[in-house]
């Protein structure tokens, strides 16, 4: 899927983003975010329109945006599956699950199905330690997920 968007469409579409919450306290993050969720992705030519906008330097918001795994430099599919990859989950069975979804997907980490369905990414915590191993689909969390449930979480996120 190749959604092109013109250049002065996305600076003009990011000013907007900005003007609405330029006013919040440290409001890189909630900028990012609000880009994240029109575009689906933080498209390489928001960044000098943002740092010019908050008067940051180009450094400073591509470090945000590459520092955090949270934003993505290209659009995702139309589910996004994120597997736990802290030691916790390692240790309940991680490795395995995650590579069973790959299987299952056909895909690595960072990548997404042919037909656009899913990508798969990873994480470094869902906060579900004690349900150990944990996958998120499309931000509802599930605990102690099985070969049972990674079948029907992939099978859901196929539809």
């Amino acid at each position: 899927m190749n959604i092109r968007i013109a250049q002065g469409d996305i600076a003009g579409r990011i000013r907007s983003i900005v003007a609405d919450l330029r006013s919040l306290e440290g409001p890189l993050l909630p900028i990012l975010h609000e880009v994240q969720d029109q575009f689906g992705y933080v498209p390489q030519e928001a960044l000098p329109v943002i740092a010019d906008e908050l008067n940051l330097s180009r450094a400073e918001v591509h470090g945000v945006v590459t520092f955090y795994h949270d934003y993505r430099d290209h659009p995702a599919g139309r589910h996004v599956l994120k597997l736990c990859r802290a030691e916790a989950c390692q240790s309940m069975g991680g490795d395995a699950l995650a590579e069973r979804i790959k299987t299952l997907l056909g895909i690595d980490f960072h990548q997404t199905t042919l037909d656009g369905s899913v990508t798969l990414e990873p994480v470094y915590c869902l906060g579900l330690c004690a349900c150990a191993p944990a996958a998120m689909l499309d931000g509802e969390v599930h605990g102690r997920v099985d070969d049972e449930l990674a079948t029907e979480l992939v099978e859901e996120a196929r539809r």
